[in-house]
């Protein structure tokens, strides 16, 4: 099966060797390996961007193939975040709070440990118990399932009431985004039990490691989010292919006469909308440990219209055209906005990059949409020499920017 499939999809094999590569490459030219050509924080710029690169994939599944423009799926990245980052920043306290108690006549309780923990923790924002969200943040293999089980509950619930009451189109991009903006609102508050607008830090810090530099830190996640993502694009194409993906890509184009034939378009629809949710919280679980901190406003609806730029950038419908507009755009925002860029002085007016980044986005998204519907991942199929399938004068269908050519060949 594994031969056929690759047979079928042969841009599958290329993908993994080009990561393979740049992973290997990245590994020897940084500071754990003493080259010191790409430095540390660089090391976890590539290791955010490879986590960004597959919650696009997440995207491009929902969007391109089953048609669906969720604007919530940095919701779920962020809830994967969180769900990691309770465990990282209480083993982190508790190593912390153990070591200063170490000194005293009279060994601590566990009683006594959990309310020192707990004050260290949310003294911040005037608390001093555990919530009860945070009755399990002790254990790494609880967080580590929940990371699973949050988002995609969520995605479940919501997706099941979207989907059974059939609201499609626009109207289904509205309520993913009010959902996204209805938890971030719910987040900053103080009493949400995840430290309001202070959110979590020092999540870099991981427990257990303080020996470990952070040069080795930053090429151990690198590897992991390199891992997920050749793992998360396997997944992915093996989803889109076969009956599966022509099924969801029917109802992409046509989601009345798929029903008609007597297809549950809601079972697919929830199907798709939870898994992608979950991939999304794997990337959001493996990004925000290299970051070192997260917040409510991780959540606020601009960035899943980031996530959809992104895809839009580098052409929906590809797969690989969803990991090189992530790829492309993260690292051209870090570059803009991060004071790289040097600022251009027209006489009358200074051009800094910092303040024009987002309308140099917007600009693209437009045009792209506009004149090159099929994104940046066109350009391969122009390279690859992939042509128009004949169909006699009828239209495409009502998703130009989808990869439709070989469909059609089938």
């Amino acid at each position: 099966m594994s031969r056929t499939f690759l047979a079928k999809n042969p841009s599958v094999l290329w993908f993994l060797l080009i990561l393979s590569a740049f992973t290997l490459g990245v590994t020897l030219l940084s500071d754990a390996f003493g080259l010191d050509i790409v430095s540390t924080s660089f090391v976890k710029t590539l290791g955010k961007t490879l986590c960004l690169c597959l919650v696009a994939l997440a995207m491009d599944l929902i969007w391109g193939y089953a048609g669906i423009l969720s604007l919530g799926h940095m919701a779920f990245f962020a809830i994967g975040g969180y769900m990691i980052g309770m465990w990282l920043m209480y083993a982190r306290t508790a190593e912390i709070v153990a070591g200063a108690m170490a000194s005293e006549a009279l060994p601590a309780t566990a009683e006594e440990l959990r309310n020192a923990i707990a004050s260290q923790i949310f003294g911040v924002v005037g608390g001093s118990d555990l919530p009860l969200i945070w009755s399990f943040a002790h254990s790494f293999w609880v967080q580590l399932l929940l990371v699973v089980l949050v988002p995609g509950l969520l995605a479940l619930i919501f997706g099941w009431l979207a989907f059974r009451s059939r609201v499609t189109g626009v109207y289904l991009s509205i309520l993913t985004q009010a959902m996204t903006l209805a938890l971030a609102l719910y987040l900053f508050q103080n009493d949400s039990g995840l430290r309001g607008n202070n959110g979590l830090s020092g999540l870099q810090n991981i427990p257990g490691l303080a020996d470990v530099s952070q040069a080795d830190l930053s090429i151990w996640f690198f590897w992991a989010s390199a891992l997920a993502l050749g793992l998360g694009y396997v997944l992915v194409a093996w989803v889109a292919s076969g009956k599966f993906g022509s099924v969801i890509r029917a109802i992409r184009d046509d989601e009345q006469r798929v029903r008609f034939l007597g297809y549950s378009v809601e079972g697919y629809k929830l199907f798709v909308f939870t898994l992608t949710a979950i991939i999304a919280a794997i990337a959001g679980a493996l990004y925000y440990p290299q970051a070192g901190i997260i917040n409510p406003a991780e959540l606020a609806p601009i960035a899943s219209i980031y996530l959809a730029v992104w895809v839009a950038i580098g052409g929906r419908g590809r797969l690989y055209g969803a990991v090189i507009g992530a790829a492309f755009v993260s690292l051209l925002s870090s570059w803009f906005t991060g004071g790289r860029a040097p600022s251009v002085n027209l006489g009358f007016y200074t051009i800094n990059w910092v303040d024009w980044w987002l309308i140099l986005l917007g600009l693209a998204f437009v045009m792209v949409t506009l004149f090159a519907p099929k994104g940046m991942g066109g350009l391969f199929d122009l390279l690859t020499k992939i042509a128009s399938p004949d169909r006699k004068g009828a239209p495409l269908g009502p998703d130009d920017g989808a990869l439709m050519e070989k469909e059609a060949q089938k």
